[in-house]
C-alpha cells in the first residue's frame, strides 16, 4: 500500500514539472496530462480540464490500476487509458509524461509513420543510450477519440518494437516516460530539444 507521503512527494514533482512545461511553452491551454505510480496497485494523475502550469494538489486523483476512480468527485484525464496501458506493461515504469508543444505538434504532422533521430549528442539522455551513433525511431500514431482503441494500437506496437522512449501522436503530441518523475521529465526535455532541432535542420535544408 503507498504511503500518503509518496503521494504528496509524487504531486509536488508534477506539479514542478508542469510550471517547467508551461512556461516551455509545452502545455497550452489545458493541454497535457501527468501521472506517477504509487505502488503496484495505485497512481496518481492529473485531473480533467486543469491547467498544467497553475497545478495543486486539487488537481490531482487517485487511481486504481485497473482504471477505477478512488477521489469521488474528481475526472481523471480523458487520456487515462494511455498512461494505464504504459503502467500495466512495464512495472518498471514510474511516471508517465504527456505535452501538446508546439514543435512535437509540427514534426507529427510532417513525418509520416515515424520519426527518426541520430547522430545527437543528446540522445544520451534516453535509457540504455551511450553514443550519438544511434538510431532512435520514435513512432507516430494517427489520433483517434476512442482512447482504449489508440492505447491498444501502442500495446500492439511495443510488443513489435521493445526498447520504446516515447511516441507522438499526429497532431497532438508526445508521450514519454520514465522509473521516475524526474527521469520522465528528463526523457521529456530530451525529446523536445531533439524535436526542435528536427524542425530548424528541415527549414535550414529545404
Amino acid at each position: 500500500m503507498y504511503r500518503t507521503e509518496d503521494l504528496n512527494a509524487r504531486v509536488d514533482e508534477l506539479i514542478r514539472a508542469g510550471r517547467l512545461f508551461f512556461e516551455r511553452g509545452w502545455v497550452p491551454a489545458t493541454a497535457g496530462n501527468f501521472s506517477a505510480r504509487l505502488d503496484e496497485s495505485h497512481l496518481v494523475i492529473t485531473a480533467s480540464g486543469r491547467h498544467k502550469g497553475e497545478l495543486d494538489a486539487d488537481g490531482f486523483l487517485l487511481m486504481g490500476l485497473e482504471g477505477e476512480v478512488l477521489s469521488p468527485g474528481r475526472k481523471p484525464s480523458a487520456e487515462t487509458a494511455l498512461h494505464l496501458q504504459l503502467y500495466r506493461r512495464e512495472p518498471s515504469v514510474g511516471a508517465v509524461l504527456h505535452t501538446h508543444s508546439l514543435t512535437a505538434t509540427l514534426l507529427s504532422r510532417l513525418s509520416r509513420g515515424a520519426l527518426v533521430l541520430e547522430g545527437y549528442e543528446v540522445l544520451k539522455a534516453l535509457p540504455g543510450v551511450d553514443t550519438h551513433e544511434v538510431r532512435v525511431e520514435v513512432p507516430i500514431f494517427a489520433n483517434d477519440q476512442d482512447i482504449p482503441r489508440l492505447a491498444a494500437r501502442v500495446d500492439a506496437h511495443m510488443s513489435e518494437h521493445p526498447g520504446l522512449h516515447g511516441y507522438l501522436i499526429e497532431g497532438h503530441g508526445l508521450y514519454t516516460w520514465g522509473r521516475t518523475v524526474a527521469d520522465a521529465r528528463r526523457h521529456m526535455e530530451a525529446f523536445e530539444f531533439l524535436f526542435q532541432c528536427e524542425l530548424e535542420m528541415r527549414r535550414l535544408t529545404r
